[in-house]
């Protein structure tokens, strides 16, 4: 049956951003004298602002999640508007292509103001019929709650939608919510094997990935020769 919906990460997936999280993560740190390690980058990666920002303010000990949350998304912030984070090449066209055949959602780490400024800069603010920040759920990824919301409100069944992501936890997020995951491995961040197992079809890309969601929207079985 094909995909009634389709939900996708933001960070890895449609905007090439991940290493601007680190190097945000990495300069906060700094400024109390700390050292921030690619084992912290991989540690909260896909968990909700206020969870990072949790760990980062425990790790650079100064205790006030708040104010490293609002100091990372303020920096990320005057990232975007420097032009720095931009969609991957294809990126935007994909989701124009795929809001055309179905409903699509947004599940995304970011802050809700990072996501909203986001969208407007890149004139996609309209394209989605919905968008979720994992701050406005209970957990962050890998938990499923940030899709299972995202689904929700869509009005469509979870194991209906093609959940598409790029790190270790978000796979395991999508797939927990029951999706068809397909994932993006990003090459600087590159998702754990076992989060590997769990996508449904594997993708070198954006482009790759616009081919697999039309495929699967053609009605296409999983795991048929093409």
């Amino acid at each position: 049956m094909a995909p009634a919906a389709v939900v996708f990460d933001l960070d890895g997936v449609l905007l090439e951003s991940e290493h601007l999280w680190e190097e945000m993560w990495t300069r906060y740190a700094a400024r109390s004298g700390v050292t921030w390690t690619a084992e912290d980058t991989g540690h909260v990666q896909g968990m909700s602002a206020p969870e990072w920002a949790d760990h980062l303010a425990r790790r650079a000990g100064t205790g006030d999640a708040a104010a490293a949350e609002r100091a990372v998304v303020d920096d990320m912030l005057e990232a975007l508007e420097q032009g720095r984070m931009e969609p991957y090449d294809g990126a935007v066209v994909m989701v124009r292509e795929v809001a055309g055949r179905v409903p699509i959602a947004l599940a995304t780490s970011a802050a809700r103001r990072l996501l909203d400024a986001v969208l407007a800069r890149h004139r996609l603010d309209t394209t989605f019929t919905a968008t979720v920040s994992s701050a406005e759920v209970p957990r962050g990824k890998p938990s499923p709650d940030v899709y299972l919301e995202a689904a929700g409100r869509l009005g469509v069944d979870p194991a209906a939608c093609v959940g598409v992501e790029d790190s270790s936890n978000g796979i395991r997020a999508a797939h927990a919510a029951g999706m068809t995951v397909i994932a993006i491995p990003n090459p600087t961040y590159p998702p754990k094997p076992d989060a590997m197992e769990l996508a449904t079809r594997v993708a070198d890309g954006v482009p790759a990935a616009h081919r697999e969601i039309l495929v699967l929207l053609d009605g296409v079985p999983t795991g048929a020769a093409r």
